[in-house]
């Protein structure tokens, strides 16, 4: 999806004196000094999200066992939401947060005796910073924990859990199962914690790059084992690191531990029903991916089990596992399983009523309505029950009423019956949980065209209703790149990638109506043997400004005047440079030779490329903007101007208006990150006095304005900013998670 701007006590009033210490130096620096990096005052902003209706991965969803409609859900890299029963819609818990890690929700604990209060573990990566964050008003603020076991709340295995239990008869005391460090105990209310010594499973430690550790993969407490105001006595735990033991109970409130007998496989999933039965999803990986097989167990308090596993799973390969399981609160018996990973048959969801003994496959009756997120049409197969399944819940009030999670959006009936058709629809008003990649607002038609990973892209005619899919024809999961013609904004191109187990036959296309329909781009062969250098979606596409020209940055830089029917060399720019056309003359592209520290020109549509002065630029062009195939563009031509271009240089941005002969420095204070130009103005990502954020100039990068808040940090995850040609202020914000936000202004009185 983080430390909240709302913290309590002596941490936020030493906050609000850095603050205050800050802001005031900053204003008597732009009252002294003309041309200040800084307007005095903060503009003030409306941020909205731009509608897709979820789109990313939920690791889990889970219900307040105290209050009807109360209801939680994690995600991987887009924080927490809370159910708005009142409002019918999602409520995003982070937007304050400016700490990029504690976006990725490990583990999420509604309080079971008071409504106000939950629990999260945050932590992306076993590299990156991670915390316990708590609160008593329903995740609105947060009192923050760091502590010293990694996370991976955007890692495999952030489907098991839960890794955060609170017990129902000491709601002080808490346990969390860490990945790397085995079981931890807090009887503080999570403020501070203490690794459970005793806990056969010490841990793995901290793994190396690109690896993780499944680790404590969940915690359960058995609150019939114990009564109001003394800790419960049965602890269950289920552990999905390498060994001959993955489950493991406590008769003594956690002080001692015995191993619980069952299959050879990883204990995933564990939930607790109200007689104290304990139900168990087993898997042979951690997944969300790459799971062979699984099992059903059923184990009675005394540690007695038995495979319950559904028969009909079996009869058909006996393919995924089961990191779904949800039970009833009022309906002993009733218990739900989700399966993960079984691709030949599908994903399915299963209901048993009578203890595990037999099992209804919900699957082949259900039905799913997806008009009001029509993007899950994305892939051209329709809505199928979803994959990457490892959230699913039964509401503890009713046992109809039914929700699971799946790698792009969440799903619930109210009416999971015996028998007849089962309807289910998005639950997902408020969620936008995506990674956008870039984006493009034109100076003409569609308002905004987004670049987003593994969903590809959407035209956003209505920024606030979730868009019908156009990306196809090639249909790629990320969009890396895109352009327009600046005087014909109708033609549109992109380039992107797709999953390395899908086949493709281009990565770049071309659309003359406004990205509704699209052509396929590809390009000759090259190198010796030749070959297709074009289909990895490494290389950017631009287009000139009347759309006729087309240039691609392949290792042997290509270009094409006839929609890419024929293709010829471009003379004098090297390989895998981007070239960028001028928005206003056809005949213009500009480069950036990086490795020489050279600013390139063509005059004559891309047929060949000269070197100009770039007077004023640094010798070093090596930072320029940020590197590799999904980056935005450090270099930027201003639609309105011929000739006008502004170039990012490490943390320093630069303007020529004569075509790139020479450099005017134009960030004054501001370090920037990220920038976009819209009407009038410019927009960036940067920080400035010591606050990192968004902001808008309207001097040429004289003096500075803030324009978002510390309500709306979003992670400190930007990914990628543009203004509008056409309306004045507005801003487009691409997150790494939070989805893609639009800002206006907000109009003082």
């Amino acid at each position: 999806m983080i430390p909240s701007r709302r913290r309590t006590g002596g941490r936020l009033a030493s906050t609000r004196r850095l603050r205050i210490v800050a802001t005031t130096a900053l204003l008597l620096a732009s009252l002294a000094t003309p041309g200040s990096a800084r307007a005095p005052d903060a503009m003030p902003y409306r941020w909205t999200n731009v509608t897709v209706g979820a789109g990313g991965y939920a690791p889990n969803i889970v219900f307040s066992a105290v209050e009807r409609g109360l209801v939680y859900l994690r995600t991987d890299m887009g924080g927490a939401y809370r159910w708005d029963d009142k409002n019918a819609r999602w409520v995003p818990l982070q937007d304050g947060n400016a700490v990029p890690s504690y976006m990725g929700i490990e583990s999420i604990a509604p309080d079971p005796r008071d409504p106000d209060v939950v629990y999260m573990a945050a932590g992306v990566g076993a590299s990156q910073p991670a915390a316990i964050l708590r609160s008593s008003d329903r995740g609105r603020s947060w009192r923050i924990t760091p502590v010293p076991f990694a996370m991976g709340g955007n890692e495999d295995g952030r489907g098991l859990g839960e890794r955060l239990a609170i017990d129902p008869n000491a709601t002080q005391r808490l346990f969390f199962g860490s990945r790397h460090d085995g079981l931890w105990r807090s009887d503080d209310a999570g403020a501070t914690w203490a690794k459970v010594a005793r806990f056969p499973v010490a841990g793995l430690g901290r793994p190396g790059s690109h690896r993780t550790h499944g680790g404590v993969a969940f915690v359960v407490v058995d609150d019939t084992s114990g009564r109001a105001g003394r800790p419960s006595r049965r602890v269950w735990a289920g552990v999905a690191d390498p060994g001959a033991t993955h489950l493991y109970r406590s008769d003594d409130a956690g002080e001692t531990w015995v191993a619980v007998t069952g299959p050879a496989l990883l204990a995933a999933k564990g939930v607790i029903d109200p007689r104290g039965v304990l139900w168990v999803g087993y898997a042979s990986g951690l997944g969300p991916s790459g799971i062979a097989t699984g099992a059903v167990w059923r184990y009675d308090p005394d540690g007695t089990g038995r495979d319950v596993t559904p028969a009909a799973w079996r009869d058909t390969g006996a393919e995924g596992a089961f990191l779904g399981v949800a039970v009833s609160a009022i309906s002993p018996g009733t218990v739900a399983v989700s399966t993960v990973d079984r691709y030949k048959h599908r994903d399915s969801l299963w209901i048993s009523r009578d203890d595990g003994r037999s099992w209804d496959d919900v699957g082949p009756r259900s039905r799913r309505d997806v008009s009001a997120t029509p993007f899950l049409l994305h892939e051209g197969k329709g809505a199928d029950f979803g994959h990457w399944i490892s959230g699913l819940a039964i509401d503890p009030f009713d046992p109809d009423h039914v929700a699971y999670t799946t790698g792009a959006t969440v799903y619930a009936t109210r009416a999971l019956r015996r028998s007849g058709a089962v309807d289910w629809m998005p639950w997902t008003r408020g969620i936008e949980q995506t990674a956008i990649i870039t984006l493009a607002s034109p100076t003409g038609g569609a308002p905004l065209i987004s670049g987003f990973g593994d969903l590809a892209g959407f035209v956003h005619d209505d920024l606030d209703r979730s868009p019908r899919p156009t990306f196809v024809d090639p249909y790629m999961s990320n969009t890396n790149t895109i352009d327009y013609a600046g005087m014909a904004p109708n033609v549109i191109v992109r380039s992107g990638s797709l999953y390395l187990d899908r086949p493709r036959d281009a990565s770049m296309g071309r659309s003359e109506d406004g990205g509704r329909t699209w052509t396929e781009i590809t390009v000759p062969p090259m190198g010796n043997p030749p070959r297709r250098e074009d289909m990895n979606g490494d290389w950017p596409i631009t287009v000139s400004a009347d759309g006729t020209t087309m240039v691609v940055a392949t290792p042997v830089p290509q270009v094409s005047r006839d929609a890419g029917r024929h293709w010829s060399i471009v003379a004098g720019l090297p390989g895998k440079i981007r070239a960028v056309a001028d928005k206003r003359d056809p005949r213009i592209f500009y480069a950036v030779d990086v490795l020489h520290g050279r600013v390139l020109v063509s005059r004559d549509a891309a047929a060949s490329f000269s070197v100009v002065a770039g007077r004023g630029l640094p010798a070093d062009l090596k930072p320029v903007g940020r590197q590799g195939r999904e980056a935005q563009s450090g270099l930027v031509a201003d639609p309105d101007r011929t000739g006008t271009l502004w170039l990012l240089a490490g943390e320093r941005l630069f303007r020529s208006v004569d075509g790139g002969a020479s450099f005017t420095l134009a960030n004054g204070e501001l370090r920037v990150e990220l920038f976009g130009l819209g009407r009038n103005a410019m927009f960036a990502i940067g920080t400035l006095a010591g606050v990192r954020g968004a902001w808008r100039s309207v001097d040429q990068g004289r003096s500075w304005a803030r324009i978002d808040d510390d309500a709306h940090r979003w992670g400190g995850r930007y990914r990628v900013i543009s203004g509008d040609p056409r309306r004045e202020g507005r801003v487009y914000i691409g997150t790494d998670g939070r989805g893609l936000f639009y800002g206006d202004p907000v109009a003082v009185r």
